[in-house]
């Protein structure tokens, strides 16, 4: 059974497998829907996805709303940094993040639930990222936050970040917090 390590905001979960190795190379438990419940995991995926992304790429901060999505997140393969921000407006946490590196190392994986921003950045010459959902992806609901909100602060680990368009000119939460769901 995974080991959940302590986080800040309420409802993030960082979870390090057990991981079975030996010389022929290893098995570890991505996903176990009883195990991963016990530990604060509360996910029904209904669609995963696996992205590759090149060093120094930023991606997010991305959620989606009406009705929310949850997600496991894991890196595959490389090494990348991973934040999720509070965007529930009845948290003590609101507006705040948390960010930690995820790796095909340690397989350490975070549990995002809904309410939350998420991004990464790729600190690996190439990275492969995975991620089960909670909820089907829907280009009507998705929305996001800028990167470098300075009143969210994000630290990122990289100084020059390849960004898509879109992420390029997301809005502050200041400028949407009031009209998010939660």
């Amino acid at each position: 059974m995974p080991r959940r390590l302590e986080t800040k905001l309420d409802g993030l979960v960082l979870l390090e497998p057990d991981v079975h190795g030996d010389d022929r190379g290893f098995l570890l438990e991505t996903f176990r829907d009883d195990q991963w419940r016990e530990l604060g995991v509360d996910i029904r995926p209904v669609q995963e996805n696996h992205s590759r992304s090149a060093q120094n790429t930023l991606r997010g901060l991305h959620f989606q709303t009406s009705p929310g999505q949850a997600k496991l997140v894991r890196c595959l393969r490389g090494r990348i940094w991973d934040v999720a921000v509070d965007l529930r407006s009845d948290s003590e946490t609101f507006g705040q993040w948390e960010g930690y590196e995820l790796d095909d190392v340690s397989h350490r994986q975070l549990f995002i639930p809904v309410g939350f921003a998420h991004g990464f950045c790729v600190l690996s010459e190439v990275a492969d990222f995975a991620y089960l959902l909670s909820s089907v992806y829907d280009p009507e609901t998705e929305s996001q936050i800028a990167w470098d909100d300075p009143e969210v602060g994000v630290e990122w680990p990289i100084s020059e970040p390849l960004l898509s368009a879109r992420d390029k000119t997301a809005p502050h939460l200041s400028e949407i917090a009031a009209r998010l769901p939660w």
